[in-house]
């Protein structure tokens, strides 16, 4: 693969500011197809921070931040950002490397047809739209394999870990660190499956599910996660004065709107009154799964005030994600359902499962949107002979993201596997959550290989 060849890395497209100067990028060539390592090949493109003590340096610290589908170059490049770069003890003792995926930003970008993407239900409501969603979804696949090439149909997390090997290789380090952020500790688990030996340290924060769940588990668990986030922004109305619907019985509140949405009476609320944009059902199951996703109870619970009673402030979030989400969870996992009767049945189980929020909106997004996706799924990888090394697994306890029995399993992966929880309403507990515990124990962890005690659970703040 030879080695990488460093430079100055591109000036940022405002308004986003420039790159740390101490920021140094290039590119790594990899086989578009690993099962054919002399076939075509690609460049991912990298950048690198070294680490700013260089005689008590640990090694290479590469990290990748999700999505699926998000660009992980930013973590190198502004690493040393006093905001939202990594600690000063971090970056003196790793070299600090960020990575676009496949197929992601600088390493190839996706193209597929957007118009398209558009036209396709988002919520079928009969089996002739269940199958127009299907027919569309598989012309949507075609799009990206023609705007793209072959590579849109090897985007699966198994060949981005083959495509960090070959980083490491081009680096000249015997192992790597990782550190693996929501959709990116599947990466980091594929890695240890096949490069065990090659592993320094691996942290997993707001893990998937390794056990590769079908549909039904997969949108069953993430809907009764929203649905116990529901239950602690009621939990939290009860207690404390701020919030807009104190004294209000939240759980009543709420199945209020749904009874409204159902009937056609629920409407947007403006500065003086309703609006006349109606809420459907399932726009209401969107919002709470959106709006509880952190732990901000204010704010969610002055929205539902507002709607509860048609005047107030109230702004939907834009759940639309980047395309290529498809493209990598439609190869990890195997969501095909069988028909409309399944899908049926698999809603009526989330809404068992949920009964105040009725599904998780994310969760559901995810199944459909690989519903007549042409690529199977990839065969999951068998775990590599070698030694790892320990383990550490940190989630927020109500996650409706990465549901924490899925962190459980992903723990439970690794013969010296640790999991430790943050006993609040999270995602993503690394620098971006409201106790700085988690993030200090994986920056321990980094530097030392020590784990918190199994069992550990942080406080909320």
């Amino acid at each position: 693969m030879g080695t990488i060849k460093w430079s100055a890395c591109p000036k940022a497209e405002p308004p986003y500011p420039d790159p740390s100067k101490r920021a140094r990028c290039g590119t790594v060539e990899v086989p578009v197809d690993w099962a054919k390592p002399d076939g075509p090949t690609m460049k991912i493109a990298v950048a690198r921070q070294k680490a700013t003590d260089p005689k008590k340096r640990l090694g290479v610290l590469l990290s990748n931040p999700g999505g699926p589908g998000s660009g992980g170059l930013d973590d190198a490049l502004y690493a040393d950002d006093p905001f939202e770069g990594y600690a000063k003890n971090i970056r003196s003792r790793f070299d600090i490397i960020g990575f676009d995926p496949r197929g992601i930003g600088r390493s190839g970008k996706l193209r597929c047809d957007e118009k398209l993407a558009g036209k396709i239900p988002t919520r079928p409501k009969n089996a002739a739209e269940f199958q127009r969603m299907r027919t569309l979804n598989k012309q949507l696949a075609d799009s990206c394999r023609a705007g793209s090439g072959p590579v849109a149909d090897h985007m699966d997390s198994v060949s981005v870990a083959r495509d960090m090997d070959a980083i490491r290789a081009a680096l000249g380090e015997k192992k790597i660190s990782f550190l693996g952020h929501s959709y990116g500790t599947l990466i980091g688990r594929q890695y240890a499956r096949l490069f065990p030996q090659k592993l320094r340290a691996l942290a997993l924060d707001s893990a998937m599910d390794p056990s590769r769940p079908d549909a039904g588990r997969f949108l069953r668990e993430g809907s009764a996660a929203v649905e116990g986030n529901v239950r602690q922004l009621a939990n939290w109305c009860a207690k404390d004065t701020s919030c807009a619907l104190k004294g209000k019985d939240v759980k009543a509140v709420v199945r209020g709107l749904f009874a409204r949405a159902d009937a056609g009476r629920l409407f947007e609320p403006g500065p003086h009154g309703p609006t006349r944009k109606k809420v459907t059902a399932d726009q209401l199951s969107g919002f709470l799964t959106e709006s509880l996703r952190k732990w901000n109870p204010q704010t969610a619970a002055e929205e539902l005030s507002a709607l509860n009673r048609g005047r107030g402030e109230f702004s939907w979030t834009d759940s639309t994600s980047e395309l290529a989400w498809r493209t990598v969870m439609c190869r990890d996992y195997d969501f095909r359902i069988r028909d409309w009767d399944d899908y049926r049945e698999l809603r009526q189980q989330a809404r068992s499962a949920a009964p105040l929020a009725r599904y998780n909106s994310q969760a559901l997004d995810m199944v459909l949107g690989c519903q007549g996706w042409p690529a199977a799924p990839e065969p999951q990888p068998q775990q590599a002979k070698g030694k790892l090394p320990p383990v550490l697994v940190v989630n927020a306890r109500h996650d409706l993201a990465t549901p924490l029995p899925g962190a459980r399993r992903m723990a439970r992966e690794f013969p010296a596997g640790r999991l430790a929880v943050l006993d609040s309403v999270d995602h993503w507990l690394y620098r971006k959550c409201q106790s700085p515990l988690p993030a200090r124990a994986v920056n321990t962890y980094l530097l030392t290989l020590e784990t918190p005690p199994d069992g550990t659970v942080f406080p909320r703040r």
